[in-house]
Parts: C-alpha cells; sequence; structure tokens
C-alpha cells in the first residue's frame, strides 16, 4: 500500500510578544489542517513569540510564558494531526531557538538551533546558544523529518548531518526578513542543501511587518534535483496543504499551487504598504496623518498610507509659508482629492511671527540663514505633533534615504513622526515608484485605481520651499549622481577612490561623504522605516555619532 503524508504549511503572520494571540493562530491552523486530513501541520520559526524579539527573549519571564503557552498547545492539539511550532526554550541555563513538534498532547520532537546568524539585522549570537546539531524525528507513518531552523539550512554541515542520521524530508521553519532580490538567494541556497542531499526539502517562512523588517513568506516546496513542486505568494497569511507520497526514490512532493512572484519594484512598494499596515495594527493605531507639502516624497507616503489603511482612515494637512507657492498648494489639494483623503490647511505665518518677535533680542543684527528655515520646519512638526496628540494619528514622517543620508532634514522637525514608510528608498526611486503605482492597482490596495500622484508633482523640480526659489539642487548634487554616489558609499562601503573610479567627481564625492557622517546624529533619533535593501539604516548599518575619521584616498 503506498503511503503518503499531508502537510499543512502555516505561512502566518505573528506579533512579537502577543504569545496567546500567537497560539490561537497556530491552533487555528492546526484546525484546518485536521479538516483537511493533514498528518502534520508546520508553522515558521519562533512562530509563539513573534520574531524578532531582540532583547525581549532574555527575560526569563517571557520564556517561561512562551513554554506555559506551547504545553498548552499540545494538549488542546493532541487529537489530530502533529504541530511543528518555533518557541525559546531554557535548558541548564541555556537559551536556545527551538523548534517543537507536538503530538498525542506532548512534545515528542525539539530541533535547536545550531548556526546563529550575527550580520545585517540579526545579532543571534548575543542572545542564543548554539546548540548541537539534532537528529530527525520520526512521524507516525514512518516517515522521519529533519527541521534545520532558518540559518541551518545555509550552510551544508546541519542539512548533511540530519540527512546521514536518516532524514527523508527537510522542514525547514524560518524568520528570514525581505530585503530586494532576497527571494532567488533563498532559493539558490535551498536548492543547493536538495542536491546534495537529494531530499526534498520544504521552506516555510514568516510573514508580516515587524519594527524595520518585513517577513515576506514566499514559502516553497522542493523536491529531488530542484524541482519546484509548490510556491506560496509573497506578503500574504495563507496555508497550503502538500501531499508526499513515498517511492522507490524515497518521498517526493506531488504538485502544487505555484503563485507567481512580482517584480522588484511592485515588491518593494507592496513592502511599504504592508509593513505600514502592519505597524499601525500591531502598535495599536487606526488613524495616520502626514504634511502633505505638494511635493514628491509627501504624495507617495500619501499613496502608501491610503493603499495600507483606507482613505478615510488617512488625514493630510498642508502648512504653507509666504514661500508656498500657488503650485504647491493645488498640487497637494490635487493628491489629496485623487486619494480621497481628507484635506486641511493651517497656515503658520501666525507661529512663524510668534518666534521670529520671541527670538528678536537674541538675533538682533544677525542675518537670517538656515536657523529661520529649520524653524519653519519646526514649527510644522510642532503642529503636526499636536495633531497627532489631539486625535490619536500616527504621524508619518516623508523623508527620502537620500535626505535621510546627507542629513537634508531638519530635526524635530520635518523629521518628527513615528513612521517613515519610505525611509529606505532614494529619491531616484521614490520617482520610479510614483510612476509605478499610477499605472498599477492590485487588490491589495485600499486607494483607488488610477492617476493617485498627479504627474505636476512627479515632473516639477524638488524644493523644500523655505526660502524663495529655493530648489534641492542649490544644495545637493543632482539626486542622479546624489544617489550613485550614496549606493556606492552606503550600500555598497565603496570607497572615495571607488567612486572617483566610477566617474563621480572627487569633491562632490569628498562632501557626500561628510554629510553622510556628520548626519549620523539624526538617524539615531529617526522614525523607524520598512527594511526594502540590505543596507537600511539602524541594524544593517551601524556607526557611530561620534567620528573624526575620513576617507582620503
Amino acid at each position: 500500500m503506498t503511503k503518503f503524508l499531508r502537510l499543512t504549511m502555516a505561512q502566518l503572520n505573528p506579533t512579537v510578544g502577543d504569545i496567546a494571540d500567537n497560539a490561537d493562530q497556530a491552533r487555528a491552523a492546526w484546525a484546518e489542517g485536521k479538516a483537511a486530513g493533514a498528518d502534520l501541520v508546520a508553522l515558521p520559526e519562533m512562530f509563539l513569540t513573534g520574531y524578532q524579539t531582540q532583547d525581549l527573549v532574555a527575560k526569563p519571564a517571557f520564556v517561561a510564558d512562551a513554554m506555559a503557552h506551547l504545553l498548552a498547545l499540545a494538549k488542546d492539539c493532541a487529537d489530530g494531526p502533529a504541530l511543528s511550532i518555533g518557541a525559546p526554550v531554557v535548558e541548564e541555563e541555556r537559551l536556545y531557538n527551538a523548534y517543537f513538534t507536538l503530538r498525542d498532547g506532548q512534545i515528542v520532537s525539539r530541533a535547536r538551533k545550531h548556526f546563529l546568524p550575527n550580520f545585517n539585522v540579526f545579532d543571534e549570537v548575543r542572545l542564543f546558544k548554539s546548540a548541537d546539531i539534532a537528529g530527525p524525528y520520526a512521524h507516525n507513518n514512518g516517515a522521519r523529518i529533519g527541521n534545520p531552523i532558518c540559518e541551518d539550512a545555509w550552510y551544508p554541515d546541519v542539512c548533511e548531518a540530519m540527512v546521514e542520521s536518516g532524514a527523508e524530508i527537510l522542514v525547514v521553519p524560518n524568520g528570514s526578513p525581505y530585503f530586494r532580490g532576497k527571494f532567488p538567494i533563498r532559493m539558490n541556497n535551498m536548492v543547493s542543501r536538495v542536491i546534495e542531499n537529494d531530499v526534498p526539502l520544504v521552506y516555510i517562512n514568516l510573514v508580516g511587518g515587524q519594527d524595520d523588517q518585513m517577513f515576506d513568506g514566499g514559502s516553497f516546496v522542493l523536491n529531488r534535483g530542484g524541482k519546484l513542486a509548490v510556491q506560496m505568494p509573497i506578503m500574504e497569511s495563507v496555508l497550503a496543504h502538500v501531499d508526499f507520497e513515498l517511492t522507490d526514490q524515497g518521498w517526493v512532493a506531488l504538485d502544487g499551487e505555484k503563485a507567481t512572484l512580482p517584480d522588484t519594484m511592485e515588491q518593494d512598494y507592496r513592502v511599504m504598504v504592508e509593513a505600514l499596515r502592519d505597524y499601525m495594527r500591531k502598535t495599536g493605531f487606526r488613524k495616520a496623518l502626514l504634511g502633505l507639502s505638494g511635493g514628491i516624497d509627501s504624495a507617495i507616503v500619501a499613496a502608501i498610507a491610503t493603499d495600507a489603511l483606507g482613505a478615510e482612515n488617512v488625514r493630510c494637512v498642508m502648512l504653507p509659508s509666504e514661500y508656498t507657492s500657488q503650485g504647491s498648494l493645488d498640487d497637494a489639494a490635487a493628491a489629496a482629492d485623487a486619494l480621497g483623503c481628507e484635506y486641511d490647511t493651517i497656515s503658520i505665518a501666525g507661529p512663524r511671527a510668534a518666534v521670529t518677535e520671541a527670538l528678536a533680542p537674541l538675533f538682533d543684527g544677525l542675518e537670517a540663514d538656515l536657523t529661520e528655515e529649520n524653524i519653519q520646519s519646526r514649527i510644522r512638526g510642532l503642529l503636526l505633533m499636536a495633531q497627532s496628540n489631539k486625535f490619536g494619528e500616527m504621524l508619518l514622517t516623508t523623508g527620502n534615504k537620500s535626505e535621510v543620508a546627507v542629513g537634508y532634514a531638519t530635526i524635530y522637525g520635518d523629521m518628527a513622526g513615528g513612521y517613515n514608510p519610505i525611509k529606505d528608498m532614494y529619491k531616484t526611486r521614490v520617482f520610479e515608484a510614483a510612476r509605478w503605482r499610477n499605472a498599477n492597482h492590485r487588490d491589495w490596495m485600499k486607494g483607488p485605481e488610477g492617476e493617485v500622484i498627479p504627474v505636476a508633482i512627479i515632473d516639477k523640480p524638488p524644493s523644500a520651499e523655505l526660502r524663495p526659489d529655493q530648489k534641492d539642487e542649490d544644495s545637493l548634487p543632482p539626486y542622479d549622481v546624489l544617489d550613485g554616489i550614496l549606493m556606492m558609499l552606503v550600500d555598497s562601503e565603496a570607497s572615495v577612490a571607488d567612486c572617483v573610479a566610477a566617474g563621480y567627481d572627487r569633491d562632490t564625492v569628498k562632501r557626500v561623504e561628510h554629510l553622510i557622517y556628520i548626519s549620523e546624529y539624526k538617524r539615531f533619533q529617526s522614525a523607524p522605516g520598512p527594511r526594502l535593501s540590505d543596507r537600511a539604516f539602524w541594524l544593517d548599518r551601524r556607526y557611530p555619532i561620534v567620528n573624526r575619521w575620513r576617507d582620503d584616498s
């Protein structure tokens, strides 16, 4: 008689610290798997506590709470399929990132993570102990399953040891966050493990936003030779029931649905939408507001917020001064109208006059300079934060990565806010994203179809409008030049000499380098935003605020 194993892959969205709700999600997935005749329901890495927990997992009471919920899960899910789920565990006073299999009311298997990532956004060496490589466990129907945990499958050692000790299927639980181009890297590594060990592999990834990180799902199943059997969609909470058949060559996954993955621009845009949506939901905010200036950055943030939350939950505020052009007033109103958002106008003229009067005795005889420009920005920040406090709306800030990199933003002014959806998107890519959104609409967007960012906003020269006829290029290189240099200095850690060899003017490169270093203190105090690259500001790139070194190459 032919043997089969039905596996339910649960690609779901936990919330860090909401252990009870995460456990309820696991119960619901188990119940759905049971109804579908599953033999095993598998969830991702650290699902019970959410991921990444950072130092929260170092709290003994937190780990104890997770273990209590794990044991309750085992009892509640006794009559049906086995349930595999990730959670932390303390053994002999050592903390491990572990993966448990529950069956018949008990824990029947536990694998502990061997390779602990300690790069980019990961800091697991600081939190967990590396465990010895675990062997496989035997399922009721005789299938022997190995559980290399996330990083364990990125190197040959753990998978090879598990297969050598009898594993016939590798089920890999993951907490792998998005960066642009990440999926093919994952796939290539998992194909390597399959080819090296000649067994099928199940890759189950988390989905959902957590602080700056977006776990993008995209779980899949590979058969021998690296042949794709199942591909789950990205950035969606979804279950997939996968059937394995025991053949003369071993276990084989039967072909299932294969989702098509979108291009990188759509992935980036969706990350910004989904990450904001989850950040709001998981922190308890329902409504957002932002200063809508008539420029490209605030316009795309308004579109992202509307797609994430719906127009009824987004409020745009224009805060004009005497330097605000009629074109900006018209463009901001047109953007809010296209999105269907509430739109308010509050002049900063009165508050600015009051501040100017208050400072006049101290500033008497001094020329107006950047100080007065920054006062305008800080008044806007004050007025927006007052509205956030009064109405309970999350204030979104709107600085792109180019501005964040070189400090072209006013701390306590236009940097004020709780979240920045475009923090890791360079200015040139903001323009590309705006054009993409005008031409595309998807069912995960809550905003309207069509042109939601007026073409006039995309086409006009960027300006902060803090003085007469101001343009960004008065203070910065053209954005195509600036972004090219930043991608080298920031994303690639290139030298000044490398930039010059690539064709950039040395004086320009040195000025940009200087601006990057002296702006570190601003980034240290800036709002979080979704990670789109593998060199985002915060955990990917950790630089000292006080730093006298400069590259003289």
